[in-house]
Parts: structure tokens; C-alpha cells; sequence
């Protein structure tokens, strides 16, 4: 039946029966943290109908051939589980992805553009900074790796009597406790430390390269044969969204050859500065070359990065071979070079002071600061030409979000560098330390605390107002039943807490902008004084020292805190799997998108779940001729969205979609405006079938799907009750618990609601579209 027949069946208000008599069939997701199959289809005997260990469909044992018996399916759907929470939470090594936290984050920037039709140039413009932005999270992971063997250990530790004896591991490396022996001058032992750069460097290629073989290499549909002109567009429903090798493979050659040149430049830099004191002409050309080479390698590995984004409109399966190939290997091999100047002989050549570290992490300090703002230039222009109240922080999320990236890389660089420094120092105060700027980033700590704090005051002081609020509209929702005063402030307290989720954008500013701030103040404070903020304080006013010397020990042992903090979750999580899932649900939310900015992030689960969806449920419908229910709870709603906009027309018409629990408009609406905006929503609600949606408000992630006009009741039922009851009635003679988030469906409403999808698939009624009468919505609430 097509489009124009629709319409007119629409205006006569026919309602003939479908001319497929296939089965109907039900599609469960499940959303974060994932769940059993047993759990999602109630029974206790399940068979996985396809897929493999890592994600499948399963069925109840009974209906494993439903198909073969389509007559003794009139009176229910076939139900179907979608299991994909093994993506995210399955085995122990997954807990090492904490480490690539930083990575995400920036990843996640990259798809928080403002909504547009045009200024495509400022959208290539956007992606092109947030892209360079996470090159310089690879730089600082690498530069803090170099910080910690070349510098701290081998630099300073080995170049040092008194602290190589502590460490009995560096004695061979120490001129004093070796007696000069080879590996002593200062070039060899740093040539010897840079082993472990290089080697993090290839882990972070290594995991790349096979978590995209394992999650991503998922080829989507085959381009549709069929026109469809709204979904050819720019968005989730491009052919070629889900599906982003070539650009993955351009950026790990990049981010790796990145990697290779930023252990070559601290390895380098040193042996360079000597050379070029002294009157050795052959090392001090050699020395120029190199600095050439490895500028001209930069500039190679910067316009990698730039030249291309992500090619959605075309399932692109070229791969830059040589690019990808060579790049990193000439990267490599001017590392060798750099390997043997370094450790040529040097005669009087000794390790003193630091390293230049101060003007490596000042460098990449002040390139992330200049990007973050021209990302805020950009998205304020996009913003402008195309203005949505309802975009997160009026467009500037995705700025605010990569300056929470950098925050986040230097805060985990600083730690480790803090530690391993006191580790190799303890009390002896034999050591420069680590770097000027690290321990005025640390310093800066304390008062972003404070205003966090404060904003955190703000917070719990709005919803004490908004429980006073609440609770005159609980008890209006019980009309008639008996009010337990303690009851009644507890539902209205997980009410009013739920309703936080709509200030974090506000939290996310605050902290973004604070941090810039703060990081500006300790940037200027390192190169002005070229002192930690303790010495540089002293000699002034007590109260001003006062504050320099606890800022500076408090930052320190916050930061040292945090960095143990760290380690430990990540040990606890790869020993205990319900630790691990609880990180898993961090990566549920965090990994839905393609890896666009960053090529070492943690992998996209979606490239290998949309796919299996769309597959799944374009397969069914062909061999059947049946129709399906959607069924989508809190994520798994949004990749039961992605799945349908990625369906050819003729199988999406066949859709019906029921979301509870779900973040589609209140978080990613507002977070990813360009994908889940009012505009995108609105689409997907006129080419399924029809669409319905459940919420609470003591849901503190799920949320009303809010279009515009009549679209709205359409799709939204009024907010469930929760708790169903607030006391003991006949019915429920025992309290009824305040479920939020969880078990939408033992709440009636979601059978209600189900059964009238399932009517208006059966009656073979057309779609809803946005003029439709709610009157002349057969099998819909109104909520």
C-alpha cells in the first residue's frame, strides 16, 4: 500500500483489513545495565533464535517455530529479546577501558553540534576542531607517559645517587651506583625508557584496531533500492551512519603516527640542547634535521586529521590503504633516528634539573584552551542560524563537554605524574619533581571543588522547594485514598530529585566555564613565575602564602586521592562482574556514537546493535509478511530509534514503536540536537506506523517525547502513577514500591498500551501523521 492510497483511506476513514496475514511480532530492548533473557521474556526456558554470545536474539523454548503455526498467534504477538548488554559490561579486560574516559568524552562532542540545514562549512569546521582537540589528548596521554619513564624515572631518579639506591631497579641506569657503566649516559637511558611510550602507544593502536574488528565491522543494510526522500538526509538515517571504517582508520594512523612523534620530540629535545652548546658540528646538523623531519611529520599527522570527517551519505567500504599503512611507519622510523642520536656518546653529557616538560604541557595546555573556545565561536553560529530552546546550554554543550575531556586528561596525567613522583622521591627531596604546570593544575583543584560545592548547595536547596511543591501534587494524584504524611514526602522527594535531571546542562556550564577559567589562571601563574604557586607566593602577605601553600597540598592530595580512587575501581571492577556492569552502564550511554573525533575511545556498541536490529526486523517482515511492535526501555529506546530510521519505508510502515523509561527528547534531544531534535522526532513519529510513549515523573532519565501540536498526545500518555497506590487498598494490601526508572511493565498501563499497538497493527490502519484528529486514532489514548 503506498503513501497516496494511505491518504485516501485517511480522508474516507476506511478500515479495511490488512492483505498480510502474517504474524505479529514483538521486539524487546532492553535499556543500561542489560538484563537476562529469561527476566525480559518471563520464562524460564529461552533459545537464542540468532546472534552469538556477544549479542542475540532470543525466544521463549515454546514459540522457537512460531512462524510454521501463524494461527495459534491471533490472540498475542511472538515476543523477542534483544540481549546486547555484553557489548558494553562482559568480560574483565572491558574495566581497562577506564582509562580511555577522556577519549569518550571528546568523542561525545563531536555529535553535540546544534541543529542545521545549512552553514554545512561550519559544521565541517566543528568536527574539524573537535577532532584536533582529541589529537591532543593522544599528545598528553603520550607526553605524561614520557613525563613519568624518561623524566621522573630515568632523568631524574637514575641521575641521582641518593634516589637510585632507594630504587634498586634503576642502578644499571645510574652513573653513580654503576660505576658509569653503558646504559648510563643519559641518552641511553633515556632511549631505553621511551620503550614505555612506545609500547602504550601501540596498546592504544592494538585495542583500537581490534575492538573495531570485534563491535564496528558490521555492514548495515545494503543501500535502499526504494526512494525515500525524508530519510535520505544527513542524520541517523544516512546508509552510511553506523558504519565508519574509513575515517576510524585515517584517525588510529594518525592518532599512532601522533604518538610515535611526541616520544621522538621529548627524546630529542634534550640531546639537541646539549648538541648545540657544543662544538660537534655532525650531531648538531643531525639535531636540525631531525627537528625538521619531525615538524614536517606534524604537520602531516595534523593534516590527516583535518582533511576528512565522516562519510555518511554512501556506505564507504575504501579504506586509505597506503595512508593508513605508511603513516604510521614512517612515524616509527623517525623515532629509530631518534633513538640512535639520542643514545650516541656524549662525553660530559649529565642529567640535570627536569626535562622540558613545563613547554610540552604548557604547549598542549594552551592549544586545547584555543580550540575549546573557537568550538564555542562555531557552535554559537550554529546556533544562531537555527536557534532550539530546548538545546542543551543554547548550543555551546558540545564546547563544554570537550573542555570536561581536557579537564579530565589533565587531571589523570597530573595524578600520575604527582604519584610517581612522590613514590620516587618519598622524603628525600632529592628531586626536581615533576613539571611547573602540573602542580598548578593541581593547586587549581581546591577552588573548583568550592564551586562545585556551591552549585551542588543550589541544587539540594531547589529541590527542597520543589518537594513543597510536589507535595500538594501527590496528593492530588490519590484523590480519595488515605495519606501517609511520611509516604507522601518521600514519593515527593523522588519526585523532586528525578526533576535534577534537567538542571545538569546548567552544572555541565558552570563546571565547563570554571574549569577554563582556572586552567587559563594556572597557565599564566607557570610561565610567569616559573615557580610552584608556593614558592612563587613567598615573600607575600601571610594570608596570600597561607592560601598558595594549602591550595598547593590540598591539590596534591586530592589529585593523588582521585588517581588511587581510580585504580582501584578499575582493579575492583576487572575481579568483580557487578562492578563492571555497574561501569558497563557508564559506557551504555557514553559509546552509543561512532567513533568520529577519537580513534582510541572505547568501542561503539551501536555499530554492531543497530544493525542486528535492522537486519532483524527487515528479515522478519520479508519472510513473514507480519508486522512488529518495537519495544524500547530507556537505551534500548534509542537504539530502537536509530533501527527504525535506518529501515527501508516499505518495513518502517510496518512498525510500531512503544518507548518507556525513555531518553530520546530529555537527554539526547537536548544533548544531540542535530539527531534527536524536535525536527528528527517528529520524522520518525510520521514514518512508523504509530508510536506511544510511557513516562514518570519519578523517573529521573525517562522523559515525555514533547512534539509540537496534536503530534504530542499522539505519541505521550499522561505521566504513569507512581507508586500505583500511595497506601494499602483491597487491591494492594502491602505498600507499593516507587519503581522510577525500572519495571515499566508492571505497571497496567504498558498492557493497555501494548494491546491498542497491537490492535492498530492488526486492523492495518496507516501511520500517524501530524495532522491526524487524536478522535480519528483508533486503538490511541489521548493520555
Amino acid at each position: 500500500m503506498d503513501l497516496t492510497q494511505e491518504h485516501k483511506e485517511e480522508r474516507d476513514g476506511a478500515r479495511q483489513p490488512s492483505e498480510e496475514s502474517g504474524a505479529t511480532l514483538e521486539l524487546l530492548v532492553h535499556g543500561v545495565g542489560g538484563t537476562t533473557p529469561e527476566e525480559m521474556l518471563g520464562d524460564p526456558r529461552t533459545v537464542r533464535v540468532t546472534g552469538d554470545k556477544t549479542a542475540a536474539v532470543y525466544r521463549r523454548a515454546d514459540d522457537a517455530d512460531a512462524e510454521q503455526h501463524p494461527r495459534d498467534q491471533r490472540d498475542g504477538p511472538i515476543p523477542e529479546a534483544y540481549v546486547w548488554c555484553n557489548l558494553t559490561s562482559g568480560n574483565a579486560a572491558r574495566a581497562l577501558w577506564l582509562l580511555l574516559l577522556p577519549f569518550m568524552v571528546a568523542n561525545l562532542a563531536h555529535w553535540m553540534h546544534p541543529t542545521t540545514s545549512d552553514h554545512r562549512r561550519w559544521v565541517r569546521l566543528y568536527g574539524v576542531l573537535v577532532r584536533l582537540v582529541g589529537l591532543t589528548l593522544t599528545v598528553l596521554l603520550v607526553a605524561a607517559a614520557c613525563e613519568v619513564a624518561l623524566d621522573l624515572a630515568v632523568w631524574q631518579c637514575a641521575g641521582s645517587r641518593a634516589c637510585a639506591e632507594r630504587h634498586s631497579w634503576l642502578g644499571f641506569l645510574s652513573p653513580a651506583v654503576s660505576g658509569d657503566g653503558w646504559w648510563s649516559l643519559p641518552g641511553r637511558r633515556l632511549a631505553l625508557a621511551s620503550l614505555v611510550p612506545l609500547a602504550l602507544t601501540g596498546l592504544l593502536w592494538y585495542l583500537s584496531r581490534r575492538t573495531w574488528s570485534a563491535y564496528e565491522s558490521q555492514r548495515p543494510l545494503a543501500p535502499r533500492s526504494e526512494p525515500d526522500e525524508e530519510t535520505h538526509r544527513a542524520g541517523l538515517g544516512s546508509p552510511g551512519f553506523w558504519y565508519g571504517r574509513r575515517l576510524v582508520a585515517r584517525l588510529r594512523a594518525a592518532h599512532t603516527a601522533a604518538g610515535f612523534l611526541t616520544v621522538a620530540a621529548v627524546l630529542s629535545r634534550p640531546a639537541a640542547h646539549y648538541d648545540q652548546g657544543h662544538d660537534s658540528v655532525a650531531l648538531e646538523v643531525l639535531s636540525r634535521l631531525l627537528e625538521a623531519t619531525l615538524l614536517g611529520s606534524a604537520v602531516v599527522v595534523v593534516w590527516v586529521v583535518c582533511r576528512r570527517g565522516r562519510t555518511e551519505n554512501l556506505l564507504d567500504q575504501e579504506l586509505d590503504r597506503v595512508l593508513v599503512r605508511v603513516l604510521p611507519l614512517i612515524a616509527l622510523a623517525v623515532l629509530v633516528l631518534t633513538l640512535v642520536y639520542a643514545g650516541w656518546a656524549r662525553p660530559g653529557w649529565r642529567s640535570t634539573g627536569r626535562l622540558a616538560g613545563d613547554a610540552t604541557f604548557g604547549t598542549i595546555t594552551l592549544a586545547q584552551g584555543l580550540l575549546v573556545v573557537a568550538l564555542g565561536v562555531v557552535a554559537h553560529v550554529l546556533h544562531r542560524a537555527r536557534p532550539d530552546a530546548r538545546a542543551a546550554m543554547r548550543g555551546l554543550a558540545g564546547p563544554a563537554v570537550a573542555m570536561l575531556a581536557c579537564a579530565l586528561g589533565g587531571v589523570m596525567t597530573g595524578g600520575v605524574a604527582q604519584r610517581v613522583a612522590d613514590w620516587l622521591d618519598g622524603t628525600g627531596h632529592s628531586l626536581a619533581g615533576p613539571p611547573v604546570l602540573l602542580t598548578w593544575q593541581a593547586s587549581v583543584i581546591p577552588p573548583l571543588l568550592l564551586v562545585l560545592l556551591a552549585v551542588v548547595g543550589r541544587l539540594v536547596r531547589r529541590a527542597l522547594l520543589l518537594r513543597r511543591t510536589e507535595k500538594a501534587a501527590v496528593e492530588a494524584d490519590y484523590p480519595g485514598e488515605p495519606m501517609d504524611p511520611a509516604r507522601t514526602l518521600r514519593i515527593a522527594s523522588t519526585r523532586a530529585m528525578a526533576s535534577l535531571t534537567d538542571r545538569a546542562p546548567r552544572v555541565v556550564g558552570i563546571t565547563s566555564a570554571v574549569t577554563l577559567l582556572l586552567g587559563a589562571a594556572a597557565l599564566v601563574g607557570a610561565f610567569a613565575t616559573g615557580d610552584t604557586p608556593n614558592g612563587a607566593a613567598h615573600g607575600t602577605r601571610p594570608v596570600l602564602q597561607g592560601c598558595a601553600e594549602a591550595a598547593q597540598a590540598l591539590g596534591s592530595w586530592l589529585i593523588g586521592i582521585g588517581f588511587l580512587l581510580f585504580v582501584t575501581s578499575g582493579r575492583r571492577a576487572y575481579k568483580d562482574p557487578s562492578a563492571r556492569r555497574t561501569i558497563g552502564i557508564l559506557w551504555d550511554v557514553g559509546t552509543f556514537w561512532p567513533r568520529a573525533a577519537h580513534p582510541f575511545a572505547p568501542p561503539c556498541y551501536a555499530e554492531r546493535a543497530v544493525p542486528d536490529l535492522t537486519w532483524r526486523m527487515a528479515t522478519w517482515t520479508r519472510s513473514t509478511g507480519g508486522r512488529l511492535v518495537l519495544s524500547g526501555h530507556s537505551q534500548g529506546s534509542v537504539l530502537a530509534a536509530a533501527a527504525a530510521w535506518q529501515l527501508e519505508p516499505s518495513v518502517r510502515r510496518r512498525v510500531a514503536l512503544l518507548t518507556y523509561g525513555s531518553p530520546l527528547e530529555r537527554l539526547y534531544g537536548r544533548w544531540f540536537p542535530a539527531y534527536f531534535g524536535r525536527a528528527a522526532l517528529s520524522s520518525l513519529h510520521r514514518e512508523v506506523d504509530c508510536w506511544r510513549n510511557l513516562h514518570r515523573l519519578t523517573d529521573p532519565i525517562g522523559g515525555p517525547i514533547l512534539l509540537p501540536g496534536e503530534c504530542g498526545p499522539q505519541v505521550d500518555r499522561a505521566p504513569l502513577k507512581d507508586p500505583l497506590v500511595s497506601g494499602r487498598t483491597q487491591e494492594h494490601p502491602l505498600p507499593a514500591p516507587i519503581l522510577g526508572h525500572g519495571d515499566y511493565q508492571a505497571d497496567p498501563a504498558f498492557a493497555e498500551e501494548r494491546e491498542r499497538l497491537l490492535a492498530r497493527l492488526r486492523s492495518g490502519l496507516p501511520g500517524p501523521r501530524p495532522g491526524e484528529a487524536a478522535q480519528g486514532s483508533s486503538g490511541r489514548s489521548s493520555g
